[in-house]
């Protein structure tokens, strides 16, 4: 009724206020741009640095909108995170998509980092807002631990995850952040938890960059004249170990069960954020080599290859791409991440999730895997960070 009393004085409604802590990785990206498209949102960007790319669609100029405010902050720091944090009284949704990667997975320091990150952010942000959400990315590595002296019976079973599944053993931060909420929001503000799987997206401050990785491998292979081929495990080429997430998708449903009455719960509410379609990279390796204009090998699989081996010594060789193309002005470790692609094309145990809860309720966006590389790879061309 108060929304209505002053439309018909001729006033704006209030703006439901957003803040994206990472809003310069991969989904955070997304869901600034799917906000700021709704003129409703104001938004708050929390990252380090600011990542200076234009979003090319009308009234979403993070330069000059003036519905978007960038924040620079290290929430490792309590003393800064409460000075420039702290004033934010209009904050109505909270999208947390950033994660301190400084320690190993599974490891007691990532673990106590991470949840001192978002401690911070909530002793400052908590006692002045009205939150009507939270929303929480984490992964479907909540499934798995990757502790332990032996993994092969995961390998050699076909699991599809739902988000009833318990924990396992390990120290992985993700329960630390969801036990975190649980107990400062204390059961009053709503909030949610998304676990998308490989995330294909762009950006330049993700350290595990899938697209960044495939576009600079795919792109030195043309130059040089380099066979296209997978290397990895023959498993992890012929089976589907990973679950593809499209970063557009993830944001799209972390608004859906941000801004949704009928999924609201105070007690949390998790969901599997994947494409769902399946596909395996035997499927689709090919076509994305022919994207690049790569040579695509007959055999396309080599076990004995790896990322790490043949492309750490190509800097020299990107740079050259990169002055020749007139790109935006890179280093290849700036996009391309050779250690993941090699633990990912290597990956001990399948980390499948099911697709029914998010179904069931009503999220039903859904993309293939080739069609998700496809669309990222002529993003990131329009960016001008690869040729």
């Amino acid at each position: 009724m108060a929304i209505e009393r002053l439309q018909k004085r001729g006033k704006k409604a209030p703006k439901d206020v957003a803040i994206i802590f990472g809003v310069t990785g991969l989904v955070g990206k997304q869901l600034l741009e799917k906000l700021l498209s709704k003129s409703k949102w104001k938004v708050y960007g929390v990252a380090r640095r600011q990542e200076m790319t234009t979003i090319k669609k009308p009234n979403t100029n993070t330069n000059t909108n003036p519905n978007y405010h960038f924040i620079s902050c290290n929430l490792l720091d309590p003393v800064e995170t409460q000075t420039k944090l702290s004033h934010l009284h209009d904050v109505t949704h909270v999208f947390w998509v950033t994660w301190a990667s400084q320690f190993p997975l599974d490891s007691v320091e990532c673990y106590d980092q991470n949840k001192a990150m978002m401690s911070n952010a909530l002793d400052s942000i908590l006692p002045g807002a009205n939150l009507k959400h939270f929303s929480l990315q984490t992964g479907t590595k909540h499934y798995v631990s990757l502790q332990g002296s032996s993994l092969d019976h995961l390998v050699k079973r076909v699991s599809y995850y739902d988000e009833n599944c318990p924990r396992v053993e390990g120290c992985n931060f993700y329960y630390g952040l969801e036990d975190l909420l649980k107990e400062r929001l204390m059961g009053v503000v709503p909030w949610s938890v998304h676990r998308p799987g490989l995330i294909i997206g762009s950006s330049r401050k993700t350290l595990y960059n899938f697209m960044g990785s495939l576009c600079v491998y795919g792109t030195i292979c043309k130059y040089l004249n380099l066979p296209f081929v997978f290397g990895g495990r023959k498993d992890c080429f012929e089976q589907q170990f990973v679950d593809v997430s499209d970063a557009r998708l993830v944001a799209k449903q972390q608004i859906w069960a941000s801004t949704n009455d009928l999924v609201q719960s105070n007690n949390g509410q998790a969901f599997n954020s994947i494409n769902g379609d399946g596909s395996t990279w035997k499927d689709i390796w090919g076509t994305i080599g022919e994207k690049f204009g790569a040579v695509v090998p007959w055999e396309m699989l080599s076990e004995d290859f790896t990322f790490a081996g043949c492309m750490s010594d190509k800097g020299a060789v990107w740079k050259e791409i990169v002055k020749k193309e007139g790109l935006v002005e890179t280093e290849m470790e700036d996009l391309a991440n050779w250690y993941f692609l090699d633990a990912l094309f290597r990956c001990p145990v399948k980390m499948l999730g099911t697709r029914e809860k998010a179904d069931r309720l009503g999220f039903t966006t859904r993309y293939h895997a080739l069609d998700s590389i496809s669309h990222w790879i002529d993003v990131m061309r329009n960016e001008k960070l690869i040729p």
